[in-house]
């Protein structure tokens, strides 16, 4: 099921009218605190590299995440507990076996509401030198099409190329239309660049959030960071993570 996103000030607001909001917001603290919420490392699956040198995560620091909006491309409940923040990269090979990890995850998870994808763009050009054009054809859809478009055209670039194959950017515009968005406005849009510096900003929010390589995972649990999954994690791992977030959460209440 495919929900409209929200910003994270309407949720944050609904849940503090539920008297559940606060008690909740401090067990997470207090878990953080402890150091209970434990996630896969960042070298622990396989990952498209990029970023050298400093990054928040050699610094020790906490990466900074950018708020999630309505702009964002949000699949599941966009109240739920757990929020899956994932930057990524279309035509990053690893990218597309997480791709099918989360997808996994959110056919168990997401119909109970509790837990959230969001897609960020990470496109690593010097890697995939057609990732940014691909990025920018994903944000035309979602601007004609909506939030539904946008995961059935982000579900056909990945599932319409081999594992470590290039998407064959010529199809774009006919999976911009069998995403249910008309051809002709998505070329215009496409042709016009006007998302080039948009997903330009992305790329450094991706950075900023400690992203070194594609795919990158942030793990938020309300509005509060826990944690990373490193790379493309198999299923049975990145499942594993979450029922041990949802068993501290619930024990801790």
């Amino acid at each position: 099921m495919i929900y409209s996103p929200y910003t994270r000030l309407e949720i944050y607001n609904t849940m503090q009218k539920n008297s559940l909001g606060i008690p909740i917001a401090i067990v997470i603290s207090a878990l953080i605190i402890a150091g209970a919420i434990y996630f896969t490392g960042k070298d622990g699956g396989g990952a498209t590299p990029q970023i050298t040198g400093n990054t928040t995560e050699d610094l020790g620091e906490e990466p900074v995440v950018a708020p999630i909006t309505a702009d964002d491309h949000i699949l599941g409940n966009p109240n739920a507990l757990i929020m899956l923040v994932e930057y990524s990269d279309y035509d990053c090979p690893f990218c597309k076996n997480f791709h099918d990890t989360m997808r996994q995850i959110m056919s168990e998870y997401g119909p109970e509401g509790t837990v959230a994808w969001v897609y960020r763009q990470f496109p690593l050009e010097s890697l995939h030198p057609n990732a940014p054009k691909i990025a920018a054809a994903s944000e035309c859809v979602a601007e004609l099409g909506g939030n539904e478009a946008f995961w059935t055209f982000s579900d056909m670039i990945f599932d319409e190329r081999e594992t470590n194959a290039q998407t064959d950017i010529t199809r774009l515009p006919e999976f911009a239309e069998k995403a249910g968005v008309d051809k002709g406005q998505f070329e215009l849009c496409y042709n016009s660049g006007k998302y080039d510096a948009v997903i330009a900003d992305d790329i450094q929010a991706a950075i900023a959030a400690g992203g070194r390589g594609t795919p990158h995972t942030i793990v938020l649990a309300g509005e509060q960071y826990v944690g990373e999954i490193g790379g493309a994690q198999p299923y049975a791992t990145v499942k594993q993570n979450i029922e041990g977030l949802i068993k501290q959460l619930n024990e801790a209440q």
